[in-house]
């Protein structure tokens, strides 16, 4: 989870048919799994309507069935962050440190924040190698391990 960068999201679209988009995804201390999603992105409004989803993490090897290579599928409840609230600022700024080609867009009014609450998840190893998890398992204890994003420390003056 500490080195997560991009999945694949899973929605169910305002016509009620599945959607999937790959998004960037950060693991942000004290906030859990996050991502930055334009408001123009089909994803978007979905959510909003539907805020249930999941996304897919872990890429296959080049060599090999793409079976074998391990895989999690995390249940989540997307919650959107207000652009005018403290929390999106903080966000904003641990973002940008793991993902700074993100400061080109980051502060378009159609993007914003979305924390992924993680509801269960599935570990899969390989072929027999199948773990069901709980959010417990995945988000590491505060200052227990450098999550992917950092809040940054106050900078004094």
């Amino acid at each position: 989870m500490l080195r997560l960068t991009h999945g694949a999201l899973a929605y169910i679209a305002e016509d009620g048919a599945p959607g999937i988009s790959r998004i960037a995804l950060g693991l942000v201390e004290d906030q859990g799994l996050v991502t930055l999603i334009s408001g123009l992105a089909p994803h978007s409004a979905a959510l909003r309507a539907t805020p249930d989803c999941a996304v897919m993490v872990g890429e296959p090897d080049a060599k090999g069935d793409p079976l074998t290579h391990p895989r999690l599928m995390i249940k989540a409840r997307a919650g959107f962050v207000a652009r005018d609230g403290d929390d999106h600022q903080t966000l904003r700024l641990a973002w940008l440190q793991d993902h700074p080609k993100a400061k080109l867009y980051v502060d378009f009014t159609d993007f914003t924040f979305v924390r992924l609450r993680i509801v269960s998840a599935l570990l899969n190893g390989g072929f027999g190698k199948a773990f069901r998890l709980m959010p417990q398992d995945l988000i590491p204890p505060p200052n227990r391990q450098k999550p992917i994003c950092r809040t940054p420390e106050p900078q004094g003056p």
